[in-house]
Order: structure tokens, then C-alpha cells, then sequence
């Protein structure tokens, strides 16, 4: 569909949004993995008086923190305050941590940076005095009711790794985000920025107002704008997709958000990880608008970066590829209205290309404006369409949920779509489908679900309390790919609240699931491959002892540094560390525990081992059918941690991509599947952890194919 707009805007399609953003990692020069650029670059040479004076501030930042901790602390009874200081904490700590992450890594960019700094431990100071006083959070990030702009700067704790990650909040002019009325809110996904890090990207959205520049960042009219920091240049992947959404529900708990009315936004790597979340997590927004990123890891990177990937990747890093590439998960858009953007000479128009061709097959016609003779930029005349259309969206959303509900997944990480969810499929990596309806009739006493399913095992069907759509009261009858596994006299009842459950389970034909935790199986949030473990709360577990593999005991030392020295740099994160001697098992029942070492240095992989399916004796290292000789060897793998089946156990591995990777978003993708064997007797490059000797992936019951 080609449309025209004042003063020669086309539209062809699709939906989207943008902003500017220059993008380093743009072509062969970056391909050269033996002379990687290091990310983030180096900063400028700093005088060594004014980091003095600027850890000075962070320490009297944080004593005047822990005197307010002390004195709650001497009053035993007062648990209300110690839990007021705890939910406020990261909105001080944030900045020192900021300044401190910039000096530690030597980070500043430029000679206005040393007076940001300052300013942002000014900011913290001020907060604590608000703190003291007994502020409410919106006294103290200085949310009130207002006619002129407001910017808003702060942090949240992180369930990962309990990190202060920042955000930014930009609230319009006559936007009021302190009434108890419901507001919306849309998430803007900011472009890559390597020389953005905390400090930069918190200064930046607490200056004033009136020199804000917001460039292609949108700013409506009755709705704040989110944005989340995602963890730096990672596209909003992996730990930068838990921040979007951690951020979400931090502020939907603090201001009176409409959660019907929340929008997915972004441009360049934003707008990447806005086809990203909004092809994954279509139920959760009102609309998407993507705009100039990349949708897919292969051809994106042979158009932009002159790199064969579809011709050199190893067949399991295809296949893992499917994670976050867009066009499989193209169908989901189905459930979320999408507007998107391309520069007409934009070369990263391809990322929208690839998509409107993905759901032309799906039987879906995108709307696609196109910036006129405009590059990697949005163009002004588009910025006012997508509101128009934003706003149009808007106005068309109704209470409950759809009474039609279509899903497709590659994977049980992304199992869900508003009431229907798999729990179980057939198999891993290949599209399992859900197509369901609440059927209607014509004396609107609807009493029946019908699924049809496609790599489909197990299927949970969940209506929360009020949002029941069909008969009050009595037994509802569902039907799965043609067969009625349960009639209006056997099948699940309407709960008094109108909410509504149940699970089936298919082994030869559908029935009732009467145990759905019988058997060790791939389930949401505990199916692999080994970086989902770095998605939720996890603690690194170092070795006491050493390993009588002197290859091994040298890799096992550098690459846990590595590991750990990667985590804060790539995903600015904080590394939770304990020794194997400290675990103990609440320490297990948590959170998912990466072991690095072998039997003979890591007690806990000694106690663990012989309930995994590897076999690690003097001699052999071996998976199923798979083996390699011990000496100069050695496993890394993803398993449920059979002391805590709920949560994962990684043995020698952190998040797998590396700095090769940092280069270009699009190759930030999984390099390792559930399991591999590696030759470490040469280290580690900045490709791969040690030679890839074999891997793979465990089947739908945790074993060995």
C-alpha cells in the first residue's frame, strides 16, 4: 500500500518510530575479529586531582545513604521505614554507581562529562535531604503537577544481579503523571550509543527542560515517555529486554499508568528491539512503531556489515538465530496494531523490508512510512503521522481480552499470549502454533473453547479473575484440533470471580493434564539455551580448590574473570560472587547458580554431577553419544538444578556472544546451545570461550539427542 502525505511523505505498509543515532559498527571494518576495537572505547586523558575530588563525593554520597540505614536500623521496630529507604535506595545510588562505573573504566568522553558528574552526586545529595525528610517517590525525583516539560533521572534495583539501572522519564507539558487517573505511557527504545554510558545517558535526561533536545524521540501529547536504559548497546536483548520490562512494572507501581495503554517505541537499535519485544510480547502494548533497526541476524548483516553469517555460522547458531530474528514470530502481530518507519535512502530500511514480506505471508499488509530522500533519521512529517495513528489506536482500545487469540513460538521463553499459553512442545526450534476462540453464540451463553495447535504438547488456558468472556456459571467444554476433549459436563468451571483455568496435555490424543509436574521437561522459563540463565537472578560460584588439568585450571581462571569483567562492562551489571564452599541450599533455592571449575576444584559440581546427564571421569568427558578425551577439555552446559528444579545450574560458561559480537547488534545473538565440548588448551579468542569440539541441544525431557 502506497499512500501520500503533505509535502511528499509516502506510507507503504507499516508502522514505526525513530531517533538519531550514529552507528559505529558499519561495515568490513568491523569483520576483522583478530583486531577488535574494544566497546565501550576509551575515554579522554583526566586529571588524576579531579577523580580524587569526584570519588570523594561518592563516598560522602554514600556514608550520608548509610547513616539514614543506621538510624532506621537502631529503631528494631520501625520496619516500615527500613522498607520506605529500601524501595528508594536505587533513586540515590544510581548516580554514584554511575560516576564510579565511568572513573573505573575510563569512560569520560569529554571535559563537560567531569561537571556532569558532579552535578548528578549533587542530584543524589538532594534526594537523601528530600529522603530524610519523609518524601514520597514522586517528591523525590520531582514528579508534580505542571505546565512546562518535566525530565526525570533515576534507578531501580534490578532482580538480576540487584544492580541500580537507570532511567529517564520525559513528562510533556500539561501532562499530569501525578493524578490517580489512569495515564498512558509509551516506552521509547533509544539507538545505539557507544559512547553513552550511564552517566551520559542519566545527565541527559536531567538537564533542563528547556535545553532538552529530544531529536527523534517522539513527544506526545497526553502520555509520558519511558525511557529505559536496556543495559547499554545490546539492542535491548537478554538482560536489556528484562530491563524494558522491569522498568515497565516499576513505574506502573508508582504512577497511575494505564496498563491497557502502554506503547512500544524505537529507532536504529531501538528500533530493533522494538521489532524484537513487540514480535515477542505482542499482548503486552496497544501498539509498536519500529523504526530503521534490523529484524533478522543474516541479512542484515550481509547489507550493512558485507559479512557472509549465513555461510560461516555453525548449524546450532543458525538455529539459535531464531530467538530474536522477527520474521518466525512475524504472525504475533496479529495481536498488536504496528506502525513502521524507514529513510527512504536509509540502508537500514531492509529491517522493515524483511518484515513486510515475513507478514505478507501471514496474510498481513504492514504499514510502512517512508521518509522522503531521508537517511538515517526520522523525517518531521512522519514523527506527526505516527502520533495521528498512535493516538487513533488509542482511542479504539477496549476493556478485557480478545475473545481470538493466535500465538506462534519457537520457544517456551516467549510461551505466552493474553489467556493461552504452551507449556509443552514437541519440539524445540521449530514453530509451535496456537490459534483460540472463545466461540460466540447467539444467545451470548458461550460455553466453549476452540484451539487448534500445531508442535504442540501442552496448552494452559488462563482467564484472570473478571476476564471470562462467555457463560457466568457451570462447566465449559474445549476442543482441540478438531476433538472435544472435554464437554459442557466434564470441563473446567466458571469461577465466581469469572476467572478461569485449566491445562491439557497430549500423549496420542489431548486430555486433561491431572499432574503438570510429573517429569522433568522443558517448561517456560526453564528450557535453555544456556544464556537464558543470565535473564533472571543468577550468582557466579568460583572454585576453592584447583584442577589437576593445569590447561584446565588456567582457562577456568581466566575465562570466570572474563565472565564476570563481561557482565559489567556489556550488560553493566554486578557480579555476585561466592566460593563453592558458601553454598548452602536457600543459597540454591533462589536463583540460578553458573559454576566455573571441574569435580576436582568445585565441590558443588562434584555433588552435583552424578545427577546431570554428563559423565566427567579421569579419563572421558561424554553427552549421550558425544565425547571428548578429559585432558585440555572441558563441558559447558544448561541444566535444572536438581537441587532446585525450578531454577537452572550453567557449568563453565557466562552469557556466550563476545567482543567480536559487541561490534554489531544484530551477531549479539546465543553462540552456544544447551551444552558443547571445548578444546581449551590454546584459551580463548575474542570469538569463542575455546575450540567448539561439538554441541547441542538436549530434547523436550532434558536428555541427550
Amino acid at each position: 500500500m502506497i499512500l501520500s502525505l503533505t509535502r511528499g511523505l509516502t506510507l507503504c505498509g507499516c508502522l514505526v518510530m525513530a531517533t538519531t543515532s550514529s552507528l559505529l559498527a558499519d561495515g568490513p571494518a568491523d569483520n576483522q575479529a583478530e583486531n577488535v576495537r574494544p566497546i565501550p572505547p576509551p575515554g579522554i586523558d583526566v586529571d588524576s586531582g579531579q577523580l580524587e575530588t569526584l570519588r570523594t563525593s561518592i563516598e560522602s554520597v554514600r556514608n550520608r545513604w548509610q547513616q539514614l540505614l543506621d538510624a532506621a536500623g537502631e529503631k528494631k521496630q520501625d520496619t516500615a521505614t527500613a522498607a520506605r529507604l529500601r524501595d528508594l535506595e536505587p533513586e540515590v545510588l544510581v548516580f554514584p554507581r554511575a560516576v564510579e562505573m565511568t572513573i573505573e573504566q575510563s569512560i569520560f568522553y569529554s571535559p563537560k562529562a567531569m561537571d556532569d558528574a558532579q552535578r548528578l552526586l549533587e542530584i543524589a545529595n538532594d534526594r537523601i535531604d528530600r529522603i530524610a525528610t519523609g518524601a514520597s517517590w514522586a517528591e523525590v525525583v520531582g514528579l508534580r503537577v505542571s505546565k512546562e516539560k518535566q525530565l526525570i533521572a533515576g534507578g531501580y534495583r534490578s532482580k538480576i544481579d540487584d544492580s541500580f539501572q537507570p532511567y529517564g522519564i520525559v513528562v510533556p507539558e500539561n501532562v499530569n503523571a501525578v493524578d490517580t487517573l489512569p495515564i498512558r505511557m509509551d516506552i521509547w527504545l533509544h539507538g545505539r550509543g557507544e559512547k553513552v554510558p550511564e552517566l551520559a545517558f542519566l545527565s541527559k535526561h536531567s538537564n533542563d527542560p528547556e535545553r532538552y533536545r529530544a531529536g527523534n524521540e517522539p513527544m506526545p501529547q497526553s502520555a509520558i515517555v519511558a525511557h529505559p536504559y536496556g543495559r547499554y548497546s545490546n539492542a535491548f536483548k537478554f538482560a536489556g529486554e528484562v530491563d524494558v520490562l522491569e522498568l515497565r512494572d516499576y513505574l506502573q507501581r508508582r504512577i497511575a499508568i494505564d496498563e491497557r495503554r502502554v506503547a512500544i517505541r524505537g529507532f536504529s537499535m531501538g528500533g530493533a528491539g522494538c521489532w524484537q519485544i513487540a514480535t515477542h510480547y505482542a499482548d503486552q502494548f496497544f501498539a509498536a512503531t519500529p523504526g530503521a533497526g534490523f529484524s533478522e541476524t543474516p541479512l542484515f548483516l550481509d547489507v550493512f556489515q558485507g559479512e557472509d553469517a549465513a555461510g560461516t555460522a555453525p548449524s546450532h547458531q543458525k538455529t539459535l538465530w531464531q530467538l530474536y530474528d522477527c520474521p518466525p514470530w512475524a504472525s504475533n502481530l496479529r495481536n498488536l496494531p504496528t506502525i513502521a518507519y524507514s529513510g527512504e535512502i536509509d540502508r537500514q530500511k531492509q529491517a522493515a523490508d524483511v518484515m513486510e514480506s515475513a507478514l505478507s505471508e501471514e496474510g498481513i499488509e504492514l504499514v510502512h512510512l517512508i521518509g522522503p530522500q531521508t537517511a538515517h533519521k526520522i523525517h518531521p512529517d512522519a514523527q506527526q503521522e505516527i502520533g495521528r495513528r498512535l493516538d487513533s489506536i488509542e482511542q479504539q482500545i477496549t476493556s478485557g481480552v480478545p475473545r481470538n487469540v493466535h500465538l506462534t513460538t519457537l520457544t517456551l521463553r516467549y510461551s505466552q499470549m493474553h489467556w493461552i499459553e504452551v507449556t509443552g512442545m514437541s519440539q524445540h526450534w521449530s514453530a509451535a502454533t496456537i490459534d483460540a476462540s472463545v466461540l460466540a453464540s447467539q444467545t451470548g451463553n458461550d460455553s466453549q473453547i476452540m484451539i487448534e495447535c500445531e508442535n504442540v504438547t501442552r496448552i494452559r488456558v488462563n482467564f484472570d479473575a473478571g476476564q471470562w468472556p462467555g457463560k457466568t456459571a457451570g462447566h465449559i467444554g474445549v476442543m482441540i484440533n478438531g476433538d472435544q476433549v472435554v464437554d459442557t459436563d466434564t470441563g473446567p468451571l466458571v469461577a465466581s470471580d469469572r476467572s478461569l483455568e485449566a491445562e491439557f496435555i497430549f500423549d496420542g490424543t489431548w486430555k486433561v493434564a491431572s499432574d503438570v509436574a510429573a517429569s522433568l521437561r522443558k517448561q517456560p522459563g526453564l528450557q535453555g539455551p544456556i544464556d537464558d540463565a543470565f535473564m533472571d537472578r543468577f550468582v557466579f560460584v568460583l572454585p576453592s580448590g584447583t584442577s589437576d588439568d593445569p590447561a584446565v585450571e588456567q582457562w577456568v581462571q581466566a575465562e570466570s574473570k572474563h565472565a564476570m569483567d563481561h557482565w559489567r562492562l556489556h550488560f553493566r551489571g554486578d557480579i555476585r560472587v561466592v566460593k563453592d564452599t558458601q553454598v548452602d541450599a536457600a543459597m540454591m533455592a533462589n536463583q540460578n547458580v553458573i559454576l566455573f571449575g571441574d569435580a576436582s576444584s568445585n565441590q558443588v559440581i562434584a555433588r552435583l554431577l552424578p545427577k546431570l546427564p554428563l559423565q566427567w571421569t579421569n579419563d572421558k568427558i561424554s553427552i549421550g553419544d558425544n565425547q571428548v578425551t578429559r585432558a585440555g577439555h572441558v563441558p559447558v552446559m544448561i541444566y535444572p538444578n536438581p537441587g532446585s528444579p525450578d531454577h537452572y545450574v550453567v557449568i563453565n560458561s557466562g552469557f556466550t556472544f563476545r567482543e567480536y559480537d559487541y561490534l554489531n547488534n544484530a551477531r549479539q545473538t546465543p553462540k552456544l546451545p544447551d551444552w558443547a565440548f571445548l578444546d581449551v588448551t590454546e584459551g580463548s579468542t575474542f570469538r569463542d570461550p575455546g575450540k567448539v569440539i561439538s554441541a547441542g541441544f538436549f530434547d523436550e525431557s532434558w536428555q541427550p539427542k
